[in-house]
Formats: structure tokens, sequence, C-alpha cells
């Protein structure tokens, strides 16, 4: 059964198909190929698994090349995307060709970036195939790469086609990678609706058995929380950027630890925690509230304490180079109760100094 959402942004407003089997059905990702140019962008853990599927789709009615770049974090660089901008223009590909990404979040964000770039913008597909690129970085719009300074300061805002979510690729996704992916589902519970992190708390454990109903539903109820948010602000202007709760302690902890060391999931957890650390020295959350959180995390099978390799100071340096810095201040998601996200720079230094060093003593 297909769940079809809708990200409504007038003329730019595009379906998300979420259901298992979705790459046999050659007629769903034609109907959003408008010429016969086609490029596929994978990486070297998707090709061997689904490359030859999706090419077969597509092999009697378009002429297809294909990327395959190495797979990491660590690759999603300026010079891994030359890869396919030399493909392209080898190809001798025009403004009319359908860049497609098959793979996770960094295939999604590098194969969006380089069709915002090829001959200033040419339309692209998403099939993502890991949980967090289907719940989060497929939808929305949000393309880049990174730079050793920061992770995601090289991008552009550039919507796709479309957005097909195959729940059969969870099947050869890696249990680490599964919990990876459910950091990003929590976070939805946490920023504004009550009910589903209630949900998750009821069926964590039979999603990490990969209940295949059950997940579905988690990807359409985290889906659709997104399209909502991004049809409302869809270059963060006001209340998308409450969808990056955790995320400036968490790229913190990505850029600091080397890209790829710490899966981006795993990383945001933390990051959500020391948001919710927070958040509690501030009193807008309670100390059952902040404890409910930290053990869903950890029944989801995430990391809930700080790399021991970073310090306060490592923090303060990267979480200046930040896109929600504004005049010098670091803005940041803070909850005042489960679901209820704000965006705030009137934390104090002192509070945000306090659970950074409870972070970061590592001989508590």
């Amino acid at each position: 059964m297909m769940k079809t959402l809708t990200v409504t942004l007038e003329d730019r407003s595009y379906p998300i198909y979420i259901g298992s089997g979705l790459l046999s059905r050659t007629k769903l990702l034609a109907q959003h190929i408008q010429n016969k140019e086609v490029c596929i962008v994978t990486n070297t853990t998707v090709s061997p698994l689904y490359l030859k599927k999706l090419t077969a789709s597509l092999a009697d009615n378009f002429h297809c090349e294909v990327v395959v770049l190495p797979d990491g974090e660590q690759y999603k660089s300026l010079t891994e995307l030359n890869q396919i901008f030399d493909q392209l223009l080898r190809s001798q590909f025009s403004r009319q060709v359908t860049l497609i990404a098959l793979g996770g979040g960094v295939i999604g964000d590098m194969t969006g970036f380089a069709a915002a770039c090829y001959q200033r913008g040419v339309p692209f597909i998403q099939i993502p195939t890991t949980l967090l690129s289907q719940v989060d970085s497929s939808v929305g719009g949000k393309t880049a790469v990174n730079h050793a300074l920061g992770k995601n300061m090289i991008g552009a805002f550039y919507q796709p086609e479309c957005v097909i979510a195959d729940t059969n690729t969870l099947n050869t996704l890696d249990d680490r990678q599964l919990s990876s992916g459910l950091a990003e589902v929590i976070k939805y519970g946490l920023i504004n609706d009550f009910i589903f992190f209630e949900w998750l708390e009821k069926n964590i454990e039979k999603l990490r058995s990969r209940d295949e109903n059950l997940l579905a539903e988690a990807i359409e109820r985290s889906c659709n929380n997104k399209a909502i948010i991004v049809a409302k602000d869809e270059r963060e202007q006001g209340v998308r950027a409450l969808l990056n709760l955790g995320h400036t302690f968490g790229h913190a902890i990505e850029t600091g630890m080397g890209y790829g060391e710490v899966l981006h999931g795993e990383a945001i957890a933390i990051g959500m925690m020391m948001a919710v650390d927070l958040s509690l020295r501030l009193r807008w959350l309670s100390a059952p509230d902040a404890e409910r959180i930290k053990q869903l995390f950890v029944a989801a099978g995430l990391p809930v304490e700080v790399p021991s390799e970073m310090s306060e100071t490592d923090f303060m340096s990267l979480m200046a180079v930040d896109k929600k810095v504004q005049d010098g201040v670091i803005r940041l998601v803070l909850l005042k109760g489960i679901g209820q996200a704000v965006l705030s720079d009137d934390y104090g230094a002192s509070l945000l100094s306090e659970t950074l060093t409870h972070y970061t003593n590592h001989s508590k």
C-alpha cells in the first residue's frame, strides 16, 4: 500500500510517495522525468543493492548515466561534487537532464546541490534509502556539502520533483544506521507533536525490530510534520528553524570528530540531549520530562554522551560557525516542554557554559 503526501509550495509543490516495492514501479518514477536524459547518483554501498533495479526500470525509455561516489559523510565535499559535474559534462547533458539521488542523506544533499548548480538549475528526484533520509533530509529542499570548518555551510534551497521512499530499502540497513534515523523521527515528537512522542515511547522496540507497518507509519508521520513546516517557511526564516533542534550542538560534534566518525543521527541525539539539559537549567523543562526524553533515546539505541575528545572550547569555536548565528549570537532551539520547541538567544552565556561543562566533564 502506498501513501502519498504533498509538500505544498505553490508551483514548486511535489509529492512524497511512501510504500514497499516502489523502486519497481516504473510508471511512478517515469511520470516525474520530463525528458530523456537521466543521471543517477549513488554510492558504493547502495549501488550493488538497488542500482540495477533502478536502471532496468529506466533503460527502455531514457538515456541513463550513473555516478557512483564513495560512501560516507567524509566524502560530502566539493571534491566529490565535481565527479557529478564531470559526468554531466562528459555526457553533454543539457538543461533537460533529470538527476536522481539513490542513497542516503549524503547522496541526496550532493545530488540536489549539483542539480541546483548545473546550468543554473535542472530537475532532480530523491529516492532515499535510509531511514534518516526518508524522514528528514530528502524532504524540504535543503542541499549542501560540508567544509572542513563547518557542516552544510555550502549549499542551496532547491526542491525535488518528488520523493520516492521505498520502505523495502530499510531491510538492508544496519542496526546502527536504523537507530541514527530514529533520532530524526524522535525530533518531530519533541518539537511539535507530543502525541507522536507518546506513540514512539510505546513502539520504539518494535521500530528497532523493523516492524514494517510501524516503520511506514513513523515515516509518514515524520514527513507530514516536516511538510507542514516547510510549506509555512521554505527558506528557514522562521518556524522551519525549529527542525534544527540539537543540530547546533550535533554539527559541532560531527565537525570536531571528523565527518563520518559519529553518524549524523547519533550526533543529533547527543545534541538534543544537550538542548534538553540547557532547557532544564532554564527551568523551561521539568526534570521528569528530561529523563523521559533521555530514556527514549537510549531505547532507540542512541548515544546520549559527548565523545571524550570534545572540549567546551571545541564546542564554542565550532558552534560559532553555524547558520543560526546572528550578529555574533548563537540562536538555539530549546524546549519549553515535550512537543514545544522555541528558537531563542535568551538563554544566558553562563547557563550555556554550564551545559557544555557538564557534557565535556568526562570524569563525571
